[in-house]
């Protein structure tokens, strides 16, 4: 049947965005002698060399350069793996790649920083992107499928631009549910659209990113193009924090193809990925249903947003009594108020791009230190936003003490940065911001107050 080889698509639209159940469990080890996270890294020559092995850039003369990468893939991947495997078993680890690649990316990244480009040549083979994918004994499902979508195989071809194409192998369809509901054409669509780049991302430039743009344009974006999450952790270089990029650098006279092991399906709105991960945003979930905000959200028309979102251990380090006063009947509007603080729509700002409201369209945040100010859903109170990029590091700072801990949550709607702190405002219009002192109810509540008379009555 036509498409039958996505027939499970719909059902499983998150379930390569975030990790399955078995992925999700925490899995933890306790050796007897834990050294530090940096001792366990490799050396930058070590990265290199890893790199360099797993995903070899120069294609020789083949019947075909795509079965090639994928050949060498099997020989020297495996090795790689190997070593990746043995580091993660060194520690504690959770394994719920959502909540714990942030951790791991950031000094991977400084140690390959050059990236895996460097001191090679690009070996253009005579064939377009599509024509590569088509020939390939090892992507014969993705091609079957894009052969249905005649537009989409007439950019593949096209020599107007150099496309990145993420391509799932055979096996990765293998990981699809066995039953599901039919998708329509639209979702099937989508689906492939989000493969695609319209950019030219070797692995070099894949590695020194944080997002990446698609083909897929989003309406709940103010139709800006939806991004791909990339990231080195140990599991690997990755996309969407989930699916492994197992093949590198297979060029074509019109783009560069990377091979993944999942498929990669479009993201579920931003109040759907905080609920798939009660175990470390439930209380923010539980907030967001008990003001009623969860309801205003899901019921607004907006273009994009930003969503500064605080995990349990943020709430917790509030205390039990302020908890105990916010989840309470008589703090319920200090609490509606607080979330707004976090809350910015209509602008979606990712660590390496920013989509302004009412702006210019997209605008790619340079080099060095960046400064924001987003105005919140909380009348007059905005948040000051700093993010420094150097290479592939990036930190993004609020209000000058808040880091955010793990960035660049993609969903439909925009982008979710996770806290470990609460953000509390200051008591006045450009007053001093709350930097992690200890707080009293009162004290919250003389910040909250002017800024929460009218949100709700008691």
């Amino acid at each position: 049947m036509k498409y039958a080889l996505l027939l499970p698509l719909a059902a499983a639209a998150t379930a390569f965005v975030v990790p399955d159940e078995q992925v999700m469990s925490r899995l933890i080890v306790e050796p007897k002698k834990t050294a530090s996270f940096a001792e366990k890294l490799p050396t930058k020559d070590e990265v290199y060399a890893q790199l360099d092995h797993a995903f070899s850039s120069v294609i020789e003369t083949s019947k075909s350069a795509l079965d090639d990468a994928f050949s060498r893939f099997e020989e020297s991947g495996q090795r790689a793996k190997g070593r990746f495997q043995c580091m993660k078993s060194m520690t504690a680890f959770d394994v719920g790649a959502w909540l714990k690649s942030a951790a791991e990316e950031g000094p991977l990244r400084l140690a390959a920083e050059v990236g895996t480009d460097h001191g090679h040549h690009h070996h253009k083979h005579n064939k377009t992107v599509w024509e590569l994918i088509a020939e390939s004994k090892y992507t014969t499902k993705f091609a079957k499928v894009i052969s249905e979508e005649t537009d989409l195989v007439k950019v593949l071809n096209s020599t107007e631009a150099n496309y990145t194409v993420f391509a799932p192998t055979d096996e990765a369809f293998e990981h699809l549910p066995k039953h599901g509901k039919m998708p329509s054409k639209e979702q099937i669509k989508k689906t492939l659209m989000y493969h695609v780049s319209p950019d030219f991302y070797p692995a070099g430039r894949v590695l020194a990113s944080h997002t990446i743009p698609t083909l897929l344009k989003e309406a709940t974006l103010g139709d800006e193009q939806q991004r791909l999450r990339v990231g080195l952790s140990l599991k690997g270089l990755t996309v969407n924090f989930f699916s492994r990029i197992i093949a590198v650098n297979i060029f074509g006279s019109n783009g560069v193809i990377h091979g993944i092991d999942r498929i990669i399906f479009t993201p579920p709105p931003t109040l759907d990925v905080i609920e798939l991960f009660p175990g470390e945003y439930s209380t923010l979930a539980l907030g967001l249903h008990k003001t009623g905000l969860h309801y205003d959200f899901e019921h607004t028309a907006q273009t994009g947003g930003t969503f500064f979102a605080p995990d349990n251990f943020a709430f917790q380090k509030l205390g039990p009594k302020i908890n105990a006063f916010l989840f309470s009947k008589y703090g319920e509007k200090y609490l509606k108020g607080l979330l707004k603080y976090h809350v910015i729509s209509n602008t979606t700002l990712y660590s390496d791009a920013f989509y302004p409201y009412k702006g210019p369209k997209e605008e790619s945040i340079p080099k060095g230190v960046f400064h924001v100010d987003l105005p919140t859903l909380l009348e007059d109170r905005y948040l000051s936003v700093d993010v420094a990029r150097y290479g592939g590091f990036i930190s993004i700072k609020i209000n000058g003490f808040t880091d955010v801990a793990i960035q660049d949550g993609i969903a439909k709607d925009g982008v979710i940065q996770i806290l470990s702190d609460v953000l509390i405002p200051p008591k006045k219009l450009g007053g001093k911001h709350w930097q992690g002192e200890e707080l009293s109810v009162e004290e919250l509540k003389e910040r909250l107050e002017p800024l929460v008379d009218q949100e709700m009555e008691l």
